[in-house]
């Protein structure tokens, strides 16, 4: 994220980015470990951050709902950056740096269904998967039906009423 910002501490590995993202163009949900100079950076910039605390307390509808919001207000388009590691590893162990009490599957469902309901989402990244370090092909089949409920695969059909 801070190469895609543009924050010099890239410069001596990558090239410069000609259009870095704008700091008010990120949402980041799901948060649980983050140390002292990456609080610095997202302060500093005033990144729009919810943390799994936050996320508990407000729950995750309300936070994508105003960021698909705000994309679709500027007539925006929106890349998902995915780290397994906003999973809980209790549902998603193939990461290489486990903190408990991330995401439960629901909430990841519905997270895709709704990014997939806006229209929006143009690519998708996943990362801090270690397939290494699954259990059974755990992960990856999670992840799988994440990415199927991202490109509009439901998991509960709509029901009319009187079925």
């Amino acid at each position: 994220m801070a190469y895609a910002l543009g924050l010099h501490s890239f410069a001596d590995i990558f090239p410069p980015l000609a259009v870095p993202i704008d700091p008010a163009n990120i949402c980041m949900m799901g948060l649980r470990s983050v140390d002292d100079a990456e609080h610095h950076v997202i302060n500093e910039l005033g990144l729009d951050v919810y943390d799994m605390q936050r996320l508990d307390a407000l729950g995750v509808v309300k936070p994508i709902t105003d960021f698909l919001n705000r994309v679709a207000a500027a007539k925006g388009r929106l890349h998902i950056s995915l780290d397994v590691d906003f999973l809980d590893p209790e549902i998603a162990p193939a990461v290489g740096t486990t903190v408990p009490g991330g995401a439960s599957g629901r909430e990841a469902h519905l997270i895709m269904d709704m990014i997939c309901d806006s229209g929006l989402a143009t690519s998708l990244e996943l990362s801090e998967l270690n397939p290494y370090l699954d259990v059974e092909g755990k992960t990856a089949a999670l992840l799988c039906d994440l990415v199927g409920s991202l490109l509009g695969q439901k998991t509960l059909k709509s029901h009319k009423k009187g079925e």
